[in-house]
C-alpha cells in the first residue's frame, strides 16, 4: 500500500486521509498550524496516520495530496515533491484568494500555476469538483453498480495511472479530462462542479451517485467564465 503524504487536513484532507485508511494506506497529515493540532485527527484514523510537517508530509508520501486555499500555493515545498505525483484539489475563489489575473483572463487554471510551482513533479488534479461529505458518502467497492467516477486532468500519463489507481482503492473511478489546461472543465462553477454530486439543488446535503458517463456528459456541457 501506499503512504499518502497531505499538505492541509481540513475538510478535503480529512475525508481523503479517512478514506485511505480505510483502504489500508499510511496517511502523514500536515497543516500549516502545526503537527499538534492535528492530534485529534490522527487519533480518530489510528496507527496508519501521524502528523507532521508540510515539508516532512511531502517527503514521506509516495503519493502526495495538496488540499490548501489556493492563495497559498506558493508556500507548497518544492525540493522534497521534486518526482511525485501531486494531487491538487485547489479551487480560486476571488473572495477568499484575492485575485489572480492571469485566472480571471482564464489564460492558465488552478494546477497550471501549482505545476509551474513544482516544475519537477507530476501534478493532478482531482477531488476538486465534490462536496467533503459526498466524497466521503459517495465511495464504493469496484464494480458496484452504483460506483461514481471523479475527473482528472494531467500532463504525465504516469501520474495520472497512479491517480487513477488511488482513486480506485479509494472506490471511486476516474474520468481523464486531458491536460492540466483542460482542468477548468470542472472548475468552480461549471456544470460538473459540487452540484452535480447532489441528489436535489433544494436539499444538498443528499448525496447522489454520478457514473463515468454521466460525469462525460456534465464535463462536455461545461462552458468557460467569459462564455457564461
Amino acid at each position: 500500500m501506499t503512504t499518502v503524504g497531505l499538505i492541509g487536513s481540513g475538510n478535503i484532507g480529512g475525508t481523503v486521509a479517512r478514506l485511505a485508511v480505510a483502504a489500508g494506506h499510511d496517511v502523514v497529515l500536515s497543516n500549516s498550524r502545526g503537527p499538534e493540532t492535528l492530534k485529534d485527527l490522527v487519533a480518530e484514523l489510528g496507527p496508519r496516520a501521524r502528523a507532521a510537517t508540510p515539508a516532512e508530509a511531502a517527503a514521506a508520501g509516495h503519493l502526495v495530496v495538496v488540499t490548501i486555499p489556493l492563495r497559498a500555493y506558493r508556500e507548497v515545498p518544492a525540493a522534497p515533491l521534486a518526482g511525485k505525483t501531486v494531487i491538487d484539489t485547489n479551487n480560486y475563489y476571488p473572495e477568499r484568494d484575492g485575485h489572480f489575473p492571469e485566472l480571471d483572463d482564464e489564460s492558465t487554471t488552478t494546477s497550471e500555476l501549482l505545476q509551474a510551482h513544482l516544475p519537477e513533479s507530476r501534478v493532478v488534479k482531482a477531488f476538486n469538483n465534490i462536496y467533503f461529505a459526498h466524497l466521503r458518502a459517495l465511495a464504493r467497492p469496484a464494480g458496484a453498480a452504483d460506483r461514481s467516477a471523479l475527473p482528472i486532468a494531467g500532463d504525465d500519463a504516469g501520474a495520472k495511472a497512479a491517480a487513477t489507481a488511488f482513486l480506485d482503492s479509494l472506490g471511486y473511478d476516474a474520468v481523464d479530462v486531458g491536460p492540466l489546461a483542460e482542468g477548468w472543465r470542472f472548475q468552480r462553477d461549471t456544470a460538473a462542479y459540487a452540484g452535480l454530486y447532489s441528489a436535489d439543488p433544494n436539499d444538498w446535503e443528499r448525496p447522489a451517485a454520478r457514473n463515468a458517463e454521466q460525469v462525460r456528459a456534465a464535463l462536455a456541457a461545461a462552458r468557460r467564465y467569459a462564455d457564461s
